[in-house]
């Protein structure tokens, strides 16, 4: 009996010397043992909860539509785009104004839609997929005109450098000293054989800087370039156009011009 209860005391004893020593000085446990998930079912992403009060939003914030008068840093992105497409619009200033009106144009007759001279979803469009004429020709430096398209391409070597908008005869009938004449541009091939530094006031009006190509008919700047034919058959680029093409000596003399 003695015996027994000897042994119970020294095992509550002992329970409380290994109890003391736990609690006092802590030993470092191991760790877990890690668990790799199978290769064929990779372990799952970690679940992200959205920050309170700011949803996601639903679409893409809609750009504005941008035409003449506007201004802002929208419009001088939209500049650069169409330079680096080669859309002649001068300098690139955040200022929307006729000359980027034209170039928005070019661009709107290279991508086959409605040529009204602002930049709405549908020309956003064509300047994010990178609209781009193509030339004809395949080598050589020249001027190709296409009279369908209603544009002016500066093209070297089958690549098209610089775009513009142009306006060429306007296929309507008019009348000069009694005689009937029909406004249209003749295709062909043919070479700037005369220039004018200069307007000149011809017998149908005035022509900035005309570089003659067919006779009377030219490449000349104008006041007015609509987007559609209007002229009596020259080929209308702007003012400004004109100047920057004088500048840049871009249309020497001999410079071969395609029509079609």
């Amino acid at each position: 009996m003695r015996r027994a209860l000897a042994t119970a005391i020294a095992a509550v004893v002992a329970l409380t010397l290994a109890a003391g020593c736990e609690t006092d000085t802590p030993t470092a446990k191991e760790p877990a043992p890690t668990v790799s998930a199978p290769a064929s079912q990779p372990a799952p992403a970690p679940t992200v909860s959205a920050t309170p009060n700011t949803p996601a939003p639903l679409s893409p914030t809609p750009r504005r539509k941008l035409k003449a008068g506007a201004k802002g840093p929208d419009v001088l992105a939209v500049q650069q785009r169409l330079t680096e497409l080669g859309y002649w619009n001068g300098k690139a200033d955040g200022k929307f104004g006729d000359t980027t009106r034209q170039a928005v144009y070019a661009l709107q007759k290279a991508a086959g839609i409605s040529r009204d001279g602002s930049v709405g979803p549908k020309t956003f469009k064509a300047l994010d997929n990178g609209v781009r004429p193509k030339a004809r020709s395949t080598s050589g430096t020249l001027i190709e005109i296409d009279l369908k398209k209603q544009l002016l391409l500066l093209v070297t070597d089958g690549q098209v450098t610089r775009t513009f908008n142009t306006s060429t005869g306007s296929n309507e009938y008019y009348q000069q000293e009694g005689e009937t004449y029909l406004a249209d541009t003749p295709r062909g091939k043919f070479k700037v054989g005369r220039q004018i530094d200069g307007w000149r006031n011809a017998p149908l009006g005035l022509l900035w800087r005309p570089k003659y190509f067919n006779g009377g008919i030219a490449v000349h700047g104008a006041p007015s370039v609509p987007p559609y034919p209007a002229s009596h058959g020259c080929a209308r680029v702007s003012v400004a156009a004109m100047n920057w093409l004088w500048k840049n000596d871009a249309i020497p003399l001999k410079t071969k011009v395609w029509v079609y």
